[in-house]
């Protein structure tokens, strides 16, 4: 259990234990429960900015070429200091590397299932991905399912930290209005490979797939989702509150899923695509796509 859940579990109020025997009890420090870090500067939002701006453009940019783009804009800062920004943002640059970091020894690693699979209809494969969200003051991750044949958003959650909980949160929503797909689809990301996230897909009979380690063109279906969300509304908005940021989500989504026309669907939108098409491979027998007689029916056959 990470410091930050430990610390939610002591309660200053408790009848009978201290604050100090908790503390003891859950294997922290007193000094680390009251411990409140400190956000980042004005200074270090702004350069985040302007590295998050740079990657869409340039993913293979790790920090020594993200410091130097960051020169020719002007800005004197030194390459551990852009490392760490970029370690905080969870990005990581795409490129061939020996193997250096070791898988934790709980979370399994699966196979990439959809190399040369046909993906031919809504809900064989979904995705799922977390982006770094920049706002005025401060930042947020968000995190969405995609079916990747429809390119239609499913669920989506943002989260002030890349725990697990808001991941499994998305997903079980997803699950919950449209049934389950077939395979599953992630990065090898942390949160992904939590077995706590695995067995919620593993439970209802989904087939887990994940990415080659560095190989985002693998979920790249998602990877241009982050890039038209970015340009088309977070950076065309500077959200005050995580508020303001979730109802341009909710709005610029909704625009995505229900007006949008896509040149790769033919010039039909995400959701004609879905329901259309997973409708007619229904049958006229069964619950149109999303409904809830077909959430219940998938449901029943998962179990």
């Amino acid at each position: 259990m990470r410091v930050a859940r430990r610390r939610e579990l002591v309660s200053k109020d408790h009848p009978q234990l201290p604050v100090v025997r908790q503390c003891e009890l859950l294997g922290i420090s007193r000094s680390g429960f009251y411990y409140a870090p400190a956000g980042e500067s004005v200074a270090n939002l702004a350069l985040m900015r302007l590295i998050d701006e740079q990657f869409l453009e340039t993913p293979f940019y790790g920090s020594r070429q993200m410091t130097r783009h960051l020169a020719r804009l002007g800005h004197r800062i030194g390459r551990h200091h852009v490392r760490r920004l970029m370690r905080r943002m969870g990005l990581a640059a795409v490129y061939q590397r020996p193997r250096t970091t070791v898988p934790h020894p709980d979370h399994a690693v699966f196979p990439y299932l959809l190399r040369q699979l046909a993906i031919e209809r809504p809900d064989q494969v979904w995705c799922a991905d977390i982006t770094y969200i920049p706002m005025r003051r401060g930042f947020l991750y968000l995190v969405a399912v995609m079916d990747w044949f429809s390119r239609r958003v499913l669920s989506w959650r943002v989260s002030n930290t890349m725990e697990t909980d808001f991941c499994i949160a998305a997903v079980a929503e997803a699950i919950e209005r449209f049934g389950r797909p077939e395979i599953f689809n992630t990065d090898q990301g942390s949160q992904f490979t939590s077995p706590r996230f695995v067995s919620v897909l593993q439970e209802v009979g989904v087939q887990v797939s994940m990415d080659g380690r560095g190989r985002w063109m693998d979920n790249v279906f998602i990877e241009r989702l982050w890039r038209s969300l970015k340009y088309e509304c977070v950076y065309l908005h500077a959200f005050e509150t995580a508020s303001e940021l979730r109802a341009g989500l909710k709005a610029w989504v909704g625009l995505y899923n229900e007006r949008r026309p896509h040149s790769a669907l033919a010039g039909r939108t995400p959701d004609e695509v879905y329901k259309r098409v997973a409708s007619a491979a229904a049958g006229p027998d069964c619950p149109p796509a999303g409904s809830q007689a077909r959430q219940q029916q998938t449901v029943k056959q998962a179990a």
